[in-house]
This record gives C-alpha cells, structure tokens and sequence, in this order.
C-alpha cells in the first residue's frame, strides 16, 4: 500500500520535469534558430554596406590660389588623350603577287585596311534650355531645346574663338564657403565644393557641415564620378551621405548606365543627351561658360537634364541679373542664375541658384539651396579658389641619353 501511495505521488513530479525538459528542448532550438538566422542577417548586412559605401576621397595637395583676372578666350573644346589602346596582333603578310597581275589601287587598299576604326562618338555639347518632361527621349528634348533663342542648338559644336588656345580642364581645385540660412532658426556652418582630374576621369565632391565642426548637427558629402569628354562631363555614379544628430545615417546612389539612369528608389529612366548630377551640374555650368562665354549674359540660359536621387527632369538655369558681390578679398563681379519655374515641382523640392564669376575661371562663388522661404542654405565664398600643382610633363627624352 505505501509503495502504490508513493508512485501515485511521484507521479505529477515526474510529469513536471518531463514538461521542463520538452520545454527546455524548444527553448534551445528556438535559441538556435534565433543564432542562425542572426548571423545570416548580420553577414548581409555587412554585404549591404560594402556595396553601399561612399567613393573614396581622392586626396589633392593644394599649393596655389587663384586669383580674379579677366578670363581667358579659348577655343573649341577638346577631349583629354585616350589611353592608348593595346596593338593588335599582326597580320599574315600576303603572298606577293606578281609585278604584271597587281592592281594599281592595291597600295591604297593596304593602307586603308591598316587604318584602325575610328573611336565612337562623344555625346553632343549640351542641349539649349528647354521644358522637357522626364519622360520624353534625348530627340524630343532636343527638338523642345531649338525654342531657346540663346541656347545653341543639340549637337552643334562648342563656340570658341578660332586661332585660340583650346579649352583644357583645370587641374584640381577647391573653392571653400561660409555657410549661413534658416532650419527651425538660424544655421550655420562650412562648405567645400571640390574639382578632381586625374587623366580622363573626374570627381567631384561636395561637403556640407552645420553646426561646430568639433561636433555638427548635420553633414552630408555628394560626390559624382565619371569621364571627361569634348561635350563635359559625363557622370557614372552619383553617390549621398546624410548624418544628422540623434538620426540614422542615410546613404543614397545614382548609377548612370549606357542608356539608363538607376535612381536610388530603384527606378530606370531613360539616359538622356548630357544628362548631370546634383555634384557635377557645378562644373558642369562652369565648362559650358568658359566655352561659350557669349551665353554668360542677361537673358541667356543654360539647361541639360538632371538625375536627382529621386527623378530626373529638364532644367532650366536663367541669367537674370549681374550682380556685384563682397568677398573677404574684395568685390567680385558675377551673374546670377536662377532655375525656370516648372509647372510639376513637388513637395520639398529644392531649387538651386549660382552666381558665377567670370574672373574666377567661371566658378560659382555663392550657391544658394532652398525649399521654401524659410528653409534654405547660402553657401558664399570664404577666400580665393585653391588649386593644385599642375601634372608634371612627360620627358620625352630616351632614358639612358643626356638631355
């Protein structure tokens, strides 16, 4: 009787570590699970910000400044040296013909064939100011560009004096800015808007701080990189970094394909002739003055399509007035340029004006963003552009001979 009393008892224990054990059991394959699916997350994570990190810096020692001068004339534009392609392999050497049976032309035949092809084309110099939706193709833009009386026409050359020197991309330069506007009250900071060339290649950087640069509220870097050729720039990727206080950081890319443009919402649009980015369009203008200065004056107007992160339209940059500014190292002339209304702007779309400078090389000495009235950035600029040292020549000397 004891023994039979003692089993029944035993028996709701026994039943309690059993439902532990199970229990335990799934805690431990639930924890497992957990451990698996975190590492598979965290190794493509670590996969998704390789692939999404900012270009690297090219780093640019800066010796010079420049200094305001009347600015040169230049001829037609030219694209930098190609990289010399490798030499094709030879081919057989044809049996001679006979002296009596040989064509006259046979000479000019050979020559021809030993020609190599020629290179493609360049784009075409930029498109005249025009309207043109985001949807429309590169000819329906630039037939809408030919009603811009001060714009030259799609696909015709560059102006430039003939005789001239020809136009030659400067080396690397910086302009640095102060930087002052209104966000829910007064801001202020530093900004810098940096030229790198090396060979056929560009970058272009922008950098914004606001606030104390020992610990800023906000600061973005834009950067464009791509190819120099004889119609500007042609970007290949426009790369954004945001970091604002107590926020998280916001990366965004523009990737531009042969004949598409990836946006960073994922969106593909079609390329169109002389398409820039929210970085290039700087230096971009400046090509296109210094080229044809005859369009730096009141009444003229610049435009060529623009990627932003999110769309890509026509712009349209007027010259609406010349305007004398004050700098710390004296009063400068430039012209004010401001965007052509469009009738579908969206909300918070922010609007860029410049004033370029023609005796500072046609650079933008003040840059102005905007949302709204009472919310905008004015970048002006705080010393003389800095350039540096020119590339060293090649010697054309063989080695192992004197000079």
């Amino acid at each position: 009787m004891d023994r039979q009393l003692n089993t029944r008892a035993g028996a709701p224990q026994r039943r309690r570590i059993g439902r532990r054990v199970a229990w335990t059991g799934v805690l431990i394959v639930v924890l497992l699970a957990h451990l698996l699916a975190t590492r598979e997350l965290a190794e493509r994570m670590a996969d998704f910000d390789a692939g999404q990190t900012m270009p690297k810096r090219i780093e640019v020692a800066y010796v010079r400044t420049i200094e305001p001068e009347a600015p040169p004339v230049v001829g037609a534009p030219v694209a930098p040296p190609p990289k010399p392609a490798p030499r094709a392999p030879r081919a057989p050497r044809a049996p001679r013909p006979a002296a009596a049976s040989a064509p006259e032309s046979a000479p000019a035949v050979v020559a021809e064939a030993s020609v190599p092809p020629p290179a493609a084309s360049a784009p075409a110099p930029l498109a005249a100011a025009s309207d043109a939706e985001p949807e429309k193709t590169a000819a329906a833009a630039s037939a809408a560009a030919s009603e811009a009386s001060s714009a030259v026409a799609a696909g015709a050359p560059a102006s430039g004096v003939t005789g001239a020197p020809p136009f030659e991309w400067p080396t690397s330069t910086r302009l640095s800015y102060v930087l002052t506007g209104n966000y829910r009250g007064d801001v202020n900071g530093t900004a810098q808007v940096e030229w790198i060339r090396v060979d056929d290649r560009y970058q272009v950087n922008l950098d914004l701080v606001i606030g104390p640069e020992f610990s800023p509220l906000i600061t973005r870097r834009m950067t464009s990189e791509g190819n120099i050729a004889a119609s500007g720039l042609v970007p290949t990727r426009y790369d954004e970094d945001t970091q604002v206080v107590m926020r998280d950081r916001r990366r965004m890319s523009v990737v531009f394909e042969a004949d598409a443009v990836v946006l960073a919402n994922g969106q593909r649009r079609e390329r169109l002739e002389g398409v820039q980015d929210t970085a290039s369009q700087f230096i971009q203008m400046t090509y296109v003055f210094s080229t044809q200065p005859e369009r730096l004056r009141v009444g003229g107007a610049v435009a060529f399509p623009l990627a932003l992160p999110r769309a890509m339209d026509s712009y349209v940059y007027e010259v609406i007035e010349a305007q004398t500014l004050q700098t710390p190292f004296g009063p400068l002339a430039s012209f004010h340029l401001k965007p052509r209304p469009r009738p579908t702007r969206r909300a918070n779309e922010l609007t860029v004006e410049l004033w370029i400078a023609p005796e500072l090389r046609y650079l933008p000495v003040r840059i102005r963003i905007e949302q709204d009235v009472a919310t905008f950035i004015d970048l002006m600029i705080s010393g003389k552009p800095e350039m540096a040292a020119p590339a060293p020549v090649p010697s054309t000397v063989p080695k192992g001979k004197p000079p």
